[in-house]
């Protein structure tokens, strides 16, 4: 049989992966073996990545709240406890979209939990 060596399908897929690694910083843009390599890397990078950033993005909307809380004179869990005893549907996010954005609602809900706890 005679040897085949790739040809237009070999280079096709080096060029692929070249592609894949433009911008990268010496051979790891230019030679095909040290870009796989990158590029493999990368792709694991990128896949943990958007995992982390879902449980980065939950601790700072709970930093947000807490600080916002605080100043009012609570606790982070003393207030999402309030929340959950009332029923209350406000997932962390938009929470602190108000905390940050709109303080003076956020205010006015803690003051309705505080006053809706007392009684």
């Amino acid at each position: 049989m005679a040897r085949v060596k790739g040809g237009p399908t070999r280079a096709r897929r080096r060029k692929r992966i070249l592609d894949e690694a433009e911008g990268y910083y010496g051979a790891r843009s230019r030679l095909h073996r040290t870009a796989s390599q990158s590029v493999d890397k990368a792709l694991q990078y990128a896949y943990a990545d958007r995992k982390k950033r879902k449980r980065e993005f939950r601790k700072l909307w709970i930093v947000r709240i807490n600080a916002m809380t605080r100043e009012l004179g609570l606790t982070y869990s003393a207030f999402m406890g309030m929340l959950a005893k009332r029923g209350v549907a406000l997932n962390r996010k938009m929470l602190a979209k108000m905390a940050y954005e709109d303080d003076a609602w956020f205010k006015a809900l803690v003051e309705e939990l505080r006053s809706a706890n007392a009684a």
